[in-house]
């Protein structure tokens, strides 16, 4: 019988299964982006993989003298769809954020005359940059290829977790490799602080580069094979020293094993004649050239190109079969698309043998645990974190000990804030990796209470944090201290909470009565008259022209008081009352959603754009993410229901510019994972998820201790789009929340859905989820 193939053809792109037969792995659409920016395109790698083998469509540079440019922004990926050529292939890559760094170790094959420029786009000829066709681009989890039409070398990419593979066919006879060691994404000027390259033999290569970017100090060790030997090279260094000692009895620019410099690009011929095929292997490593040939050795030794594209096919297809839905075929793309993106970030960051890089540059070793990075805390604490909770604790809970092992390096024994190659960047506010822990923690997935403990409250008393010793002493930061002094307020007074919670699991009643206490600062930045979270300065006095609409100027960070104040969910019913009781809370949220926004108060922001809204609702950038659900306190639940589907339909689409908003390593599709299935983790910290409604008539999940969860809303759709009832193993459920354990336990969750609210179910008390307190009395 013969199977029927499943491929996707979009925008002029083809996404083709690398099996036999079809697979679920089939259906990831790697390519869908956001806004046609590109920001969520990895290239080939495997789960939580260092390697993320992408082309690089231009070198931009985020500043000139000084000056920013922001046409970067859109290369935060490095790929940008809409470019009609390629610079090479760099092997780190970040998936889906609003800032950037990486594009590792570029490698380009050219033929014909040598450039050691990439040239620029308009200019194409000018350097070794190739024009390309979308029609020869083929896109998998795990694989990629192109024709680079300027010198008809058929490009092939694969990864494995630590090692790029590469393999160029040539048309010709004078194959040739660019391998440039300046190229970076949000380049500029300066970026690399050294570089150096041995030539082992002729087809063994090691040395390393250290960049100075948004990761101050980044060391990146390498060690590249080629599968035929190298027939001569040389190289150029754009920024020749004015002193290079004894060197100078060599001629180093040809043919000299040792190269090294702050600017380098180097060439590397090989005589293909006989075979045009040549395969590159790249392993990287964040501690020495030794580590990066144990890492090659290991995982990409005597394997064949295609043996590593089956592999890497057959990882993702490992994870992705954690999950089974009915749906269209567009649905079943963007729904393990999705999946694939929660996997991508955090990455693995340490050698085969376990020595890797800690925060202090000492080389550590993990002796017990796999240690990671890429943490973009602000992001991912709300919704990527907890979905791995779910389907891949083991590696969650060591992406909780190395954030540990990252506070217990620091200096200023801070967890990280949004940490990279072993650096912390301290992008963003708030100290998110606290709830991280501390809902790993109340679901069983981390048990050293202890130990996290004593991280989370050093962590929350770095008094020179972010305005912590205001923060501490008058129970909020002053306006005059802090231009987000409202939202970091905010963060700070969750991110405490989830230390009281970690308190009492670990049986501190001490701690535990001190961070109930910083928990309620929140109370301190809402304004009564207005009933909104507003600026305050430190004489107590709030900001008298306040503008709760405006996003730049008011005390916030990448949002503004509509969306800010409802930033509390760790007490519900607590703002509920500062807004002005229920009646009040569900018109803010009613009118969130259907109000229209001028354009004045977002158009001027790099992370909110139109496509991300829905009325004056955020959808593009997180801290609104929690905000659909919140309708599960009030007497009107069923809101919730129609809001989510509606979200789900106008943010994630199959498509090139398929993302409402930046993917911000797995957030946006963590939003999408948990809302899809029916519930989402509204206040991380607890063992509890707030219901909505599936999205499928059917899913079902294997569970990682081996149980079976099936979701069934049979006839569901965005006319039956409410729940009139759920059962689970057969017995009526009426609670609007369900717990981690019982998510554990699987079984049949079987929802009855209508085209109209079932008004009365979930209005009980006792049937709502946690909340802090009853209100304010």
């Amino acid at each position: 019988m013969l199977r029927k193939i499943h491929f996707c053809l979009l925008a002029g792109l083809i996404f083709t299964p690398a099996f036999s037969q079809q697979r679920v792995v089939d259906y990831v659409n790697p390519i869908i982006g956001t806004n046609g920016m590109g920001h969520t395109f990895p290239g080939p790698c495997v789960p939580f993989g260092l390697i993320q083998l992408s082309p690089d469509t231009d070198t931009i540079p985020h500043n000139i003298n000084g000056e920013y440019q922001k046409d970067v922004y859109k290369y935060c990926a490095g790929y940008q769809y809409s470019d009609p050529t390629i610079v090479g292939f760099s092997h780190t890559h970040l998936s889906g954020t609003g800032h950037s760094d990486l594009g590792d170790i570029l490698i380009m094959p050219t033929v014909g005359e040598l450039k050691l420029n990439p040239g620029r786009a308009d200019f194409p000829d000018e350097g070794y940059r190739s024009r390309y066709n979308h029609a020869t681009e083929r896109a998998t989890a795990g694989y990629y290829e192109v024709v680079l039409d300027d010198y008809k070398v058929k490009a092939q990419l694969t990864a494995t977790s630590r090692v790029g593979i590469h393999k160029y066919t040539y048309p010709s006879t004078d194959g040739r490799i660019i391998l440039d060691l300046n190229h970076g994404i949000y380049n500029y000027d300066g970026k690399v602080l050294w570089s150096h390259l041995r030539v082992e033999n002729d087809t063994l290569l090691t040395g390393y580069r250290i960049t100075n970017g948004w990761a101050r100090t980044n060391y990146t060790y390498f060690a590249i094979s080629f599968s035929q030997p190298i027939k001569d090279y040389g190289y150029i260094d754009k920024k020749k020293p004015d002193y290079v000692g004894f060197w100078r009895r060599f001629n180093i620019d040809r043919n000299f094993p040792e190269i090294a410099g702050r600017s380098v690009v180097s060439y590397f011929n090989f005589d293909t004649s006989n075979n045009k095929e040549l395969v590159v292997k790249v392993a990287l490593s964040g501690v020495s050239t030794e580590g990066a040939l144990k890492n090659l050795c290991a995982e990409a030794g005597g394997k064949s190109f295609e043996q590593v594209v089956d592999e890497a096919a057959e990882a993702w297809n490992t994870k992705l079969d954690l999950f089974e839905i009915e749906g269209t075929e567009d649905q079943k793309a963007m729904f393990y698309t999705s999946l694939y993106h929660t996997m991508i970030n955090p990455s693995v960051y340490m050698d085969v043998d376990k020595a890797y890089r800690g925060l202090d540059h000492n080389i550590h070793q993990a002796e017990d645990f796999t240690n990671y990075t890429i943490f973009s805390l602000w992001d991912t604490y709300r919704a990527e974190h907890p979905f791995l909770n779910v389907v891949t604790p083991m590696q969650n809970a060591d992406m909780v000990k190395s954030m540990i092992r990252h506070q217990q390096q620091s200096v200023h024994k801070m967890l990280p804030v949004w940490s990279l190659m072993g650096n912390e960047n301290w992008c963003m506010s708030g100290y998110h990796a606290v709830p991280v822990l501390a809902d790993a923690i109340a679901k069983g997935v981390f048990t050293e209470k202890e130990e996290a403990l004593q991280a989370m409250v050093e962590t929350s008393n770095v008094d020179y944090y972010d305005h912590l010793d205001d923060y501490k002493q008058l129970g909020y930061i002053p306006f005059e201290k802090s231009s987000t002094a409202v939202s970091s307020t905010l963060e700070f007074a969750y991110d405490d909470w989830t230390i009281y919670q970690t308190a009492l699991r670990a049986g501190n009643e001490e701690i535990a009565k001190q961070y109930y206490a910083r928990a309620l600062n929140y109370r301190n930045v809402f304004d009564k008259k207005n009933g909104f979270a507003c600026p305050r300065y430190t004489d107590g006095s709030f900001k008298k022209d306040f503008d709760p609409l405006q996003t730049h100027g008011e005390g916030f960070i990448e949002g503004n008081s509509w969306n800010f104040s409802f930033h509390v969910p760790h007490d519900v019913y607590g703002i509920m009352d500062l807004m002005g009781g229920e009646k009040v809370f569900l018109t803010r949220l009613d009118e969130l959603f259907e109000m229209h926004l001028p354009k004045k108060y977002y158009e001027k922001n790099e992370d909110i754009t139109e496509e991300g809204l829905i009325g004056g609702y955020v959808h593009g950038n997180e801290p609104s993410h929690h905000i659909p659900y919140l309708y599960a306190w009030t007497s009107q639940p069923w809101k919730t229901q129609f809001w989510t589907r509606e979200i789900i339909d106008r943010m994630y689409r199959n498509d090139i510019n398929g993302l409402g908003g930046n993917d911000d390593c797995g957030q946006m599709s963590a939003w999408y994972m948990f809302t899809v299935m029916g519930f989402y983790p509204v206040c991380p910290g607890t063992d509890q998820y707030v219901l909505g409604a599936p999205y499928f008539p059917y899913l079902k999940l294997r569970l990682p201790n081996g149980n079976i969860l099936e979701i069934k809303a049979e006839g569901v759709s965005d006319t039956r789009r409410y729940v009139q009832s759920l059962t689970i193993n057969g017995k009526k459920y009426d609670k609007l929340y369900i717990t981690h354990a019982d998510l554990l336990k699987g079984g049949v969750w079987e929802f009855k859905m209508g085209t109209s609210p079932n008004k009365k179910r979930g209005q009980k008390a006792e049937n709502k989820p946690y909340s802090l307190t009853n209100g304010i009395k």
